[in-house]
C-alpha cells in the first residue's frame, strides 16, 4: 500500500465519514467536475436520507452506551416518481458502506434479473469506479469486492488482520420456488441490504431477508427503493401496516431540482393529472385501490390542500379510538366545524392512562361533546368519565344506523357522513391520517346496503388499524347543533317571549 493510498484508507476509517454518508460523498467524488460538472452534491432528498442514517447511528451508539444495548435495526422506504436520482442514491450509499466497513456485506437486490444485472448493478458499479478510492475495489457483473492487493492488506497482521471472506457487495437472486436460497450470511462486520424497485421483489423474500439482521450491532440497514406500482405487497406495507417499523418519504419527481419536467407534462397531458399513472410515475403515490375504495385518495388529498376555515362559532368535538393493543395507538381527534383541528397519537397506554389523556384535552378544548367509540378498552374509558361527570358518549360500531338501507351499521353511517364533511373540509397533511382515510373498502350486500370492511380484515390484507380516521369519524355518531343556530333559535324563543309579553300588557 502506497503513502496515497494509506492516506484515503486512514480518511475512510475516521469517525465522520463511518456516520455520515453525505460527508463521505462530498469526499469520495469530484463534484462539478466531467459527469458530475452540474452537481455540487447529492441532491435534496438524497442528502435527507443520508442525514436520516446519521441520525439513527448517533443515536443508536448513544442507546448502546447508557442501555447497553442497541436498538432496531434501521429500515428506509423511498417511494418515488421517475428519475429523480434513485439509483444513483442506491449507489452512494452501497460505495460508503463498503469504504467505511471494512469486511462488511451488502446484498442488492431488484424486482427481477434484467433490473440487477442491466441497470441497479452497473449504477452501483458506477459510482465505485468514479470514486477517490476506486483502486481499492475489483468490480464484476453482479459483484464487487477488494482488490487482491487491499485484500491482503486487510488480512496481513501488518495491515487490519480481519476476514475478507463476506467482504463484498453482492448482487443477490431470488427464486420464489427457493426463498431460503437468497439469505445472506450473517455478518458483525456490518450488513446493508438494498431493494431496488422493490414493489416487485415477493413478499417471501423480504421475511428471508428479515432473519438475516439479528446481529447485536450497530450496522445494520435495510434500505427499500421503488416507484409505488402496487396497492399490496410488502413495499406497500411499508408506508401503511408496518410503518411504524420502517422510516418512509414519497419523492414527487417534479420537485426534485435538475430533472426535466417534460415528460412529467406529457404524462399528465395523456393521462391526467388525478390519474393512477401520474401518480405513481410522478408523484410517487401509490394508485387508487379501484372502485371498491370508500373514500378516494383525491378527496383526501383535496381536503389537505384546503385552508383553515377557522369558523369558531362552530361547535367543538372530540372522538376518541381506544387502542386494543399490539401495534395500534389510541387517537384523539378534535373537530370544529369544516375544520380538523388536533390529533394525537398515543401507544402501549392502560385504561387509566388513556382517561388521563383525554381529560387533558377536553381541559384543553372545551369540547360542546367528546365521543368515545366503546368497543373493547373504551367501555372502561368511558365508564370512568362519567363517573368523574364529564360529558361524554359512547357509540357501538356495530349498532344500527339511521338508514339502514344505505348502511348496514353505525361504524358505517359515521364513515359516510365523514366522506360527505371532506368535499368541503380542511385536515392536516399527515400522510398517516391519509392512509387511515382511504385504506378500508367498501362492502355491499346483494340489496346494495353498504358496510366497511372491518380491521382484523384489514390487517389480514397487510394494513394498518386506521385508528385515526376512526376517532375523526365518530365526531360524526351524534348531532351537536351550531352555536349560530343556538343562538338564533335562543333570540326567535326571547322575541317571541316579549311579544306575548306584550299582548298581555295590552
Amino acid at each position: 500500500m502506497n503513502e496515497n493510498q494509506s492516506l484515503i484508507l486512514a480518511r475512510m476509517l475516521e469517525k465522520d465519514l463511518y456516520l455520515s454518508p453525505y460527508k463521505f460523498a462530498l469526499y469520495a467524488y469530484d463534484w462539478g467536475v466531467g459527469d458530475l460538472r452540474a452537481f455540487s452534491g447529492p441532491r435534496k432528498w438524497q442528502r435527507e436520507v443520508m442525514e436520516e442514517i446519521e441520525r439513527y447511528l448517533k443515536d443508536s451508539l448513544e442507546t448502546k452506551r447508557t442501555t447497553g444495548k442497541f436498538p432496531d435495526f434501521f429500515r428506509y422506504a423511498v417511494a418515488s416518481g421517475r428519475g429523480p436520482g434513485k439509483s444513483a442514491l442506491v449507489g452512494m450509499l452501497a460505495h460508503w458502506f463498503m469504504s467505511t466497513r471494512i469486511g462488511g456485506s451488502t446484498w442488492v437486490a431488484a424486482n427481477g434479473e434484467p433490473q440487477l444485472r442491466t441497470k441497479t448493478f452497473p449504477e452501483i458499479a458506477k459510482w465505485v469506479a468514479r470514486g477517490i478510492n476506486s483502486e481499492f475495489f475489483d468490480i464484476n457483473a453482479t459483484s464487487i469486492q477488494p482488490s487482491l492487493w487491499f485484500k491482503q492488506f486487510i488480512e496481513s497482521p501488518e495491515g487490519l488482520s480481519k476476514n475478507t471472506r463476506y467482504y463484498y457487495t453482492n448482487g443477490q437472486l431470488w427464486s420464489n420456488e427457493n426463498p431460503d436460497a437468497f439469505a445472506g450470511a450473517h455478518n458483525y462486520d456490518g450488513e446493508m441490504a438494498i431493494f431496488d424497485e422493490a414493489s416487485g421483489i415477493p413478499d417471501v423474500i423480504w421475511t428471508v431477508q428479515e432473519g438475516v439482521f439479528t446481529e447485536d450491532i450497530v450496522d445494520r440497514f435495510w434500505l427499500a427503493f421503488s416507484n409505488p406500482r402496487a396497492n399490496q405487497g410488502a413495499f406497500f406495507e411499508c408506508f401503511n401496516k408496518n410503518r411504524d417499523l420502517w422510516k418512509t418519504k414519497q419523492i414527487n419527481s417534479r420537485n426534485v431540482e435538475g430533472i426535466s419536467t417534460t415528460t412529467f407534462d406529457n404524462l399528465i397531458s395523456q393521462f391526467g393529472e388525478d390519474s393512477d399513472e401520474a401518480r405513481v410515475e410522478i408523484y410517487g403515490e401509490f394508485p387508487n385501490t379501484g372502485e371498491d375504495q370508500f373514500i378516494g385518495s383525491l378527496l383526501v388529498d383535496d381536503a389537505q390542500a384546503r385552508p383553515k376555515w377557522k369558523d369558531n362559532t362552530a361547535p367543538i368535538i372530540i372522538g376518541v379510538d381506544p387502542a386494543r393493543g399490539g401495534l395500534d395507538s389510541t387517537v384523539i381527534a378534535v373537530r370544529q366545524g369544516r375544520d380538523l383541528v388536533a390529533i394525537k397519537r398515543y401507544k402501549g397506554e392502560d385504561t387509566m392512562e388513556v382517561v388521563g389523556r383525554v381529560i387533558d384535552m377536553i381541559e384543553e378544548w372545551h369540547p360542546a361533546l367528546t365521543v368515545i367509540d366503546e368497543g373493547g378498552l373504551g367501555y372502561g374509558v368511558l365508564d370512568r368519565l362519567k363517573e368523574q361527570k364529564y360529558k361524554v358518549r359512547g357509540v357501538n360500531f356495530g349498532s344500527s344506523s339511521k338508514t339502514p338501507m344505505m348502511y348496514g351499521n353505525k361504524r358505517a353511517e359515521m364513515w359516510g357522513e365523514m366522506r360527505i364533511w371532506l368535499k368541503t373540509a380542511s385536515i392536516p397533511a399527515d400522510k398517516l391520517l391519509k392512509s387511515d382515510l382511504i385504506s378500508p373498502m367498501k362492502k355491499p350486500d346483494s340489496k346494495g346496503t353498504i358496510y366497511l370492511e372491518g380491521k382484523k380484515e384489514m390487517k389480514a390484507r397487510g394494513l394498518a388499524s386506521p385508528d385515526a380516521a376512526d376517532a375523526l369519524a365518530v365526531t360524526f355518531a351524534f348531532p351537536v347543533a351550531h352555536s349560530e343556530k343556538v343562538i338564533r333559535m335562543a333570540q326567535k324563543s326571547y322575541s317571541g317571549h316579549t311579544q306575548s309579553q306584550s299582548w298581555m300588557a295590552s
